[in-house]
């Protein structure tokens, strides 16, 4: 330090003085580069694709939102894969690209967390409860849930990994009640279908299936629904290629004008 102070009270020589020039021009420089630097995540407006994985429960409500963020966002495109929430979280775990995961459990969405694929904290943004879904007019006069438990009755559940299938085990356990159906099957739409083709006497879903099924089949509340309601969490992906349309649509899904489409479909409030 003492030979330092000595030396600059002298001439600088040429070379040091050649390196001090150097030095401020690469921090110059440097500090050029940095803000000319685009920034995928900053307040500009969104643009271009962003990649929404949700679950089956979602299509339609999504659907009109990623219609409805289009139209405010010239210039961008949402495209959405759907399916059961654990297939999903595999896909993510396992490299499939991107931006958005919307489950429809924390459980499922724990796998996506826990692998270190999301960023940020994940957002519970609805919930949803269960109904039973019958062909129309219920010609098996299903009135509750252990109905379904009654020797004949063709009865499909969602897989128990998937969250449908799971909150449909939580509610036959709550209640004591013991149910072997004729399929488990992947998602929550494919359940539906079962019952829309006449193909099982009723299905444990979403109301919100129910709703969207429209008159394909009937819908059979029961208390015990109260027991098995799945909160719905929304998250960035860490490996996000469209940070700010990412974000931008995950706005849009929490705002009001999201939440009266999802709550118009039979969601509930977080």
């Amino acid at each position: 330090m003492t030979r330092t102070a000595r030396r600059t009270r002298g001439p600088l020589p040429a070379a040091a003085g050649a390196a001090a020039a150097l030095l401020a021009l690469s921090a110059c420089s440097s500090g050029s580069d940095s803000s000319a630097k685009p920034d995928s995540a900053g307040s500009g407006k969104p643009s271009g694709e962003v990649t929404v994985f949700a679950a089956a429960s979602l299509k339609e409500t999504f659907t009109t939102l990623g219609e409805r963020f289009e139209k405010d966002h010239p210039g961008t495109k949402v495209t959405f894969s759907f399916g059961g929430s654990d297939s999903l979280a595999a896909s993510i775990t396992g490299g499939a690209p991107a931006d958005v995961f919307a489950s429809a459990s924390p459980r499922t969405m724990e796998i996506v967390t826990d692998a270190g694929n999301a960023s940020g904290t994940p957002a519970t943004f609805v919930r949803n409860q269960l109904e039973i879904a019958t062909p129309p007019g219920n010609p098996g006069k299903i009135a509750s849930l252990e109905d379904l438990t009654e020797a004949g009755r063709k009865v499909v559940l969602c897989d128990e990994e998937v969250p449908c299938g799971a909150a449909a085990r939580k509610a036959l356990d709550a209640s004591g009640l013991k149910l072997t159906p004729v399929s488990y099957e992947q998602d929550v739409k494919a359940a539906l279908t079962k019952v829309e083709l006449k193909e099982a006497d009723a299905a444990v879903v979403y109301r919100t299936d129910v709703r969207a099924a429209d008159d394909k089949v009937e819908g059979v509340e029961f208390p015990e629904s109260a027991d098995a309601v799945n909160d719905y969490p929304i998250a960035l992906l860490e490996d996000a290629r469209n940070v700010r349309a990412a974000k931008a649509f995950i706005a849009l899904v929490r705002s009001a004008e999201g939440q009266k489409v999802l709550s118009g479909a039979g969601f509930l409030k977080p």
